[in-house]
C-alpha cells in the first residue's frame, strides 16, 4: 500500500472497523457530506449510507451522550469533536456515566465507545482549536486515554479502540495530520492498548512522551547521538491505564529520563509519570527527572504558538542539564 498520513490511516481504520462490524457508526458535526473538519471520514458516507455516518448538531455534550446511549444498546459509535477545546462540555458524559456504566449496572452493560478528536497546536489555529487537555480525562478511571504519534500506531490503536468493551478517548495530534508518511497495511491488525512504544533504544537516558511531541523526542535524540549520548525514546501511546513497568524498566537501565508533553506543566500528566519514578524508580535515578512541555499560560496564539510548545532545544538541554550529574 503507498505511505499514507495519519489522517488517512484514520480513515483507513474506520472504514475497515466498520466493514467488519455494522455495529460500527460514526457520528460528529460535518463528518458526513464534508467528510470532517481534517477529512478524517471522507468518503464513508458514500460508502456506508446516512444511517452508519450521521451528522450532528453543534451539540458536543449531546455527542458524547447519545454515544452512551448507542452503546449501551450493543452499538460501538465513534464520536468526532472537530477540536479538543470543544471537548471539555463532554466530560460530564464520559466522567459520569461512560466510564461507570460497566460498574452502576454491575457488569450488565458496557459502554463501547470511542471520543475522537484532534488535540495539541502546530497548525496556528484560532483559540480553543490547539487544546491539549488530555489530563482532565486521565483522572477518571474508567475511560482510556490513547494518543498515537505516527500513522502506523493511529490505523492499529483505533482498531483496539473501536473493539475495546470499554470507552476510550482518542486524541490524534493535529500537527501529525498530514506529516509524516507511512507504510500502513490496511490489514485490520490492531495494536495492544495500554503498552508504550519503545521507538529507539539507548543507554544513557530515557526520554518519555506522547502525540505531537514525539517527532521532537526522536530529533533530540539524534542531536544527542551527534554528542556521543544514546537516549532511549519511549511513545507513552496510552496515557490511562499508564505501562509505567517499560517506563520504569528503561529507566532502570539509563539513569535518567527526560518527560515531554504539549500541555502546560503544571498538573499535566508528566508530573504523573514522574512521581511514579520517584516512588518504584527512585532507587534507579541517577540524576532528577526533567519535564519539558507547554508553559502555564493561556496558548499564545497565533504568533508565539510555536515557543509554547516543546522544541527540540528545549529537550535537549533538559537532557543534558540530567546527564550533567553524576
Amino acid at each position: 500500500m503507498p505511505d499514507v498520513t495519519l489522517v488517512q490511516a484514520i480513515n483507513l481504520a474506520l472504514g475497515r472497523a466498520m466493514a467488519e462490524d455494522p455495529n460500527v457508526i460514526l457520528l460528529g458535526e460535518d463528518i458526513g457530506a464534508d467528510g470532517g473538519v481534517f477529512r478524517a471520514t471522507d468518503a464513508l458516507l458514500a460508502r456506508f449510507g446516512a444511517e452508519r455516518v450521521l451528522d450532528t448538531p453543534l451539540a458536543e455534550g449531546a455527542i458524547a451522550g447519545v454515544s452512551i446511549g448507542l452503546a449501551a444498546q450493543g452499538f460501538r459509535p465513534v464520536a468526532e469533536i472537530q477540536f479538543m477545546g470543544f471537548a471539555y462540555t463532554c466530560l460530564d458524559q464520559m466522567l459520569n456515566h461512560a466510564a461507570r456504566l460497566r460498574t452502576r449496572t454491575q457488569g450488565r452493560l458496557s459502554c463501547p465507545m470511542v471520543l475522537r478528536t484532534p488535540c495539541g497546536g502546530g497548525i496556528h489555529a484560532p483559540e480553543h482549536h490547539s487544546e491539549s487537555g488530555e489530563a482532565c480525562f486521565t483522572n477518571v478511571p474508567g475511560l482510556r486515554v490513547v494518543i498515537p504519534s505516527s500513522p502506523a500506531r493511529a490505523y492499529g490503536l483505533l482498531l483496539a479502540a473501536i473493539r475495546d468493551p470499554d470507552p476510550v478517548l482518542f486524541l490524534e495530534p493535529a500537527r501529525l495530520y498530514r506529516t509524516p508518511r507511512e507504510t500502513v497495511e490496511d490489514d485490520g491488525a490492531a495494536l495492544p492498548l495500554d503498552r508504550c512504544f519503545t521507538l529507539r533504544e539507548g543507554a544513557d537516558i530515557t526520554l518519555v512522551g506522547w502525540g505531537g511531541v514525539v517527532t521532537e523526542m526522536m530529533a533530540a535524540a539524534e542531536a544527542l547521538a551527534g554528542e556521543g549520548k544514546q537516549a532511549e525514546v519511549i511513545d507513552v501511546a496510552t496515557l490511562t491505564p499508564l505501562d509505567a513497568e517499560t517506563i520504569l524498566a528503561s529507566v532502570a537501565k539509563t539513569g535518567r529520563c527526560v518527560v515531554c508533553h504539549e500541555a502546560p506543566m503544571t498538573g499535566g500528566f508528566g508530573a504523573e509519570i514522574a512521581a511514579r519514578l520517584a516512588g518504584p524508580g527512585l532507587l534507579s535515578l541517577l540524576a532528577p527527572v526533567e519535564r519539558v512541555a507547554g508553559y502555564d499560560t493561556i496558548l499564545p496564539l497565533p504568533r508565539l504558538e510555536d515557543a509554547h510548545r516543546p522544541s527540540v532545544a528545549r529537550i535537549v538541554a533538559a537532557a543534558k542539564r540530567a546527564l550533567s550529574h553524576g
